[in-house]
């Protein structure tokens, strides 16, 4: 009987069984409407933070402050308040709402310790750019937006940099893979990718996570290629295998400069619009603060959010082009679309594998687990063909 990609592709997806499908409809859609609840308590913080003027006082009190400190200070206090604002919300969507479909076992307590972590380092960080910015506004005027976009390719950079090694150390442990014929095949395929065996690495996501992932982080001499425990635990040799030829994709085909490019310039795309619609949108909410004011930075931010969130179809677009290009570097290298297929299917307990084109489109950073599935599909039929006629 002749290999038919489509009736291969169908039995991998419906292996997952009807309640799990369903399960997986219902998360992925429910996350998609967490984004609406997510920029409702964005509004109502932005909303408090200005009626109550809490940045109008303590700006009068660093009123003899140096204005690079002053600004830091104002900037810091807000991302501070604002998260403790939207703590309730925060703990909901990041864990509660996790739990309720099994995709995280973390306790509570250890959630609230990583968190006010996430929230500290955060603050410090976010109040160092945005200082960057309101510079910017003050030395450029109006062109500032512009200016911007280079400030948040240098940010992003410097972040992609440095994360790995002074800021995931701090909420998860990684180590070399344990010794075995797991760790023997990923340091073949990382000598085949040119790439040092000490940048192939794994973490505890399962402290954080119950899902089946992996990723590349890092840029230059902190890149590194970094795989979930629940996917070792989870996943075949050959899974692991194809799973790591993936990243190793990501990490050969240099997607991550990709992803800074696109988020210069969406930042100047969504900072000239805040330029234009700021006024109205702090008369709005009873705030007299100018785009120039770090007073008004809840405002500033909220406007960023909603444009981010409207942006977000054209961000996936490009991350789901990447992801593919992942997707073939695997296969052609590793030669594995079965395991591949297999890996994939792991993933659609947190992700719907048959999507409307329009949600694939507007919410799915990935390409639809049964579009990817089919890929592979598609790929080993040509393979086969090709054997065949050897």
């Amino acid at each position: 009987m002749a290999f038919d990609p489509a009736v291969e592709t169908a039995r991998y997806i419906d292996s997952l069984g009807s309640e799990a499908l369903q399960k997986a409809a219902s998360y992925t859609a429910a996350t998609n409407w967490l984004l609406l609840g997510g920029l409702l308590v964005t509004a109502l913080v932005t909303w408090i933070i200005v009626r109550t003027g809490l940045l109008d006082r303590l700006s009068a009190r660093l009123a003899n402050r140096g204005w690079a400190l002053r600004t830091w200070l104002i900037c810091v206090a807000f991302f501070l308040i604002s998260d403790v604002l939207s703590l309730p919300w925060g703990i909901y969507e990041e864990w509660g709402f996790e739990r309720s479909y099994g995709r995280t076992s973390q306790p509570l307590s250890d959630f609230l310790t990583q968190n006010a972590i996430g929230i500290l380092l955060s603050s410090i960080l976010g109040g160092l750019f945005f200082l960057g910015v309101y510079a910017l506004i003050r030395r450029t005027g109006k062109s500032w937006w512009l200016w911007s976009g280079g400030l948040t390719a240098f940010a992003a950079s410097a972040t992609i940099l440095l994360s790995p090694v002074l800021i995931e150390p701090i909420f998860n442990d990684y180590k070399p893979v344990p010794e075995g014929p797991v760790r023997t095949a990923l340091l073949e395929m990382a000598d085949e990718a040119a790439i040092p065996h000490d940048r192939v690495l794994m973490f505890d996501g399962s402290r954080q996570s119950n899902n089946f992932t992996a990723n590349v982080s890092g840029v230059f001499g902190s890149a590194r290629i970094a795989i979930s425990d629940v996917a070792l635990k989870q996943a075949s040799l050959d899974e692991v295998k194809a799973v790591t030829g993936h990243e190793i994709g990501h990490y050969v085909l240099g997607h991550v400069w990709r992803i800074v490019f696109l988020f210069a310039v969406i930042a100047m795309l969504g900072f000239f619009l805040a330029d234009r619609l700021f006024g109205r949108v702090a008369a709005l909410f009873g705030s007299k603060a100018t785009i120039a004011d770090p007073e008004g930075l809840p405002v500033l931010l909220l406007i960023v959010s909603v444009l981010g969130v409207l942006a977000q179809p054209v961000l996936n677009s490009v991350t789901r082009v990447g992801e593919s290009e992942a997707d073939a570097y695997s296969l052609r290298t590793v030669n594995l679309p079965d395991a591949l297929a297999g890996a994939l299917v792991k993933t659609a307990e947190y992700r719907y594998p048959r999507p409307s084109a329009f949600e694939e489109i507007a919410f799915y950073s990935h390409p639809s687990v049964e579009r990817r599935v089919r890929r592979a599909m598609d790929w080993k039929a040509a393979n086969l063909e090709k054997t065949a006629t050897r």
